[in-house]
């Protein structure tokens, strides 16, 4: 079905509960009640070239980020090890490129190969990829690939000027063609008007591939960005997007991510009824904190919730003892 920008708004707007109720129902339908963990490290770190207006990696704006060169196979393999032991089901690797080179493709298929040996599920993010790239990655055992559209179409050069909004189409594709997961969502909170918000989850709606994985980020301001003095959103708008994509995405994971830290118990709660079901898991992001796991491990455990592969690693009881290992 091809959705309007009306049929959008319809949902989007109704009143708060009916649209929670609605979303609810189908999450519990699809899912039942578990949350999806992920693990996402960063194995080269700033340097970017693009000019989005959001992120500390970029290398036009002067940001207290330290860069680093791709990390060695043993780290990132340290680093899932750590993660399963934490009961993460996937790892997600980032990479500030704005198109990778064919060493970072090569590097990054190892990295591959050592994760899945660890029976983990594995996403990559490195930018642009041409369908020869897409394709080695997922001869080397790549299940998600990451590339968010960001905003709407119609906001998007507001936010980023050295790519278009085709441009990330165009990766998505050849991501899709190559039999790769597609891991596509966006960022709330960049200025963006209401209007954008619905234009955004109606661009979802188009991508030339189903997204398997939705995530949903609230900006983290960052000194030094474009967009560090930007107004928050309002976190209803948060809600309302997440509810109305969990409808028009059913059976699709929809991560909540970068921003957590700034929602309350409830407020992440509210996320979590209104249709998300997955979170990244650990300390930190690419740049940016995250929750610590025992304050997500005793939140899941208030709401009732058991993650994904969770009690199958870890004792309850170690929530309330806080021995849980620490993914770095």
């Amino acid at each position: 079905m091809q959705y309007t920008f009306e049929n959008i708004e319809q949902i989007f707007k109704q009143p708060v509960f009916e649209l929670i109720e609605k979303a609810y129902s189908i999450q519990k339908t699809n899912f039942k009640t578990d949350i999806e963990l992920c693990h996402l490290v960063s194995v080269k770190t700033g340097g970017c070239p693009e000019d989005c207006g959001y992120c500390s990696q970029s290398n036009k704006y002067e940001t207290e980020l330290k860069l680093n060169a791709l990390l060695p196979i043993e780290e990132v393999e340290r680093q899932a090890i750590l993660a399963k032991q934490s009961g993460v089901k996937r790892v997600c690797l980032g990479g500030a490129y704005k198109s990778p080179p064919s060493g970072a493709i090569n590097k990054a298929s190892e990295y591959i190969k050592v994760i899945k040996k660890h029976g983990l599920e594995t996403c990559i993010t490195f930018g642009s990829l041409n369908q020869q790239q897409a394709q080695q990655l997922k001869d080397a055992g790549l299940d998600y690939y990451n590339h968010n559209i960001d905003t709407s179409p119609e906001y998007y050069n507001k936010v980023v000027t050295t790519r278009t909004f085709q441009d990330r189409i165009d990766t998505i594709d050849n991501v899709g063609k190559a039999g790769l997961k597609v891991c596509c969502g966006g960022i709330l909170g960049l200025g963006e008007s209401q209007a954008d918000r619905i234009n955004f989850i109606k661009a979802l709606t188009t991508l030339p591939y189903v997204p398997d994985s939705i995530p949903v980020n609230l900006l983290v301001k960052i000194k030094g960005t474009p967009l560090e003095n930007v107004e928050e959103l309002d976190k209803f708008e948060l809600i309302r997007t997440i509810a109305t994509i969990r409808i028009l995405f059913p059976l699709t994971r929809i991560r909540l991510s970068a921003g957590r830290t700034e929602l309350t118990e409830l407020e992440q709660s509210m996320c979590f009824m209104s249709g998300a079901n997955s979170i990244f898991f650990g300390e930190k992001l690419l740049t940016t904190p995250n929750n610590s796991q025992n304050s997500d491990l005793s939140l899941l455990q208030k709401l009732g919730i058991t993650p994904n592969n969770l009690y199958t690693q870890i004792d309850a009881n170690s929530i309330k003892d806080n021995k849980v290992s620490k993914s770095v």
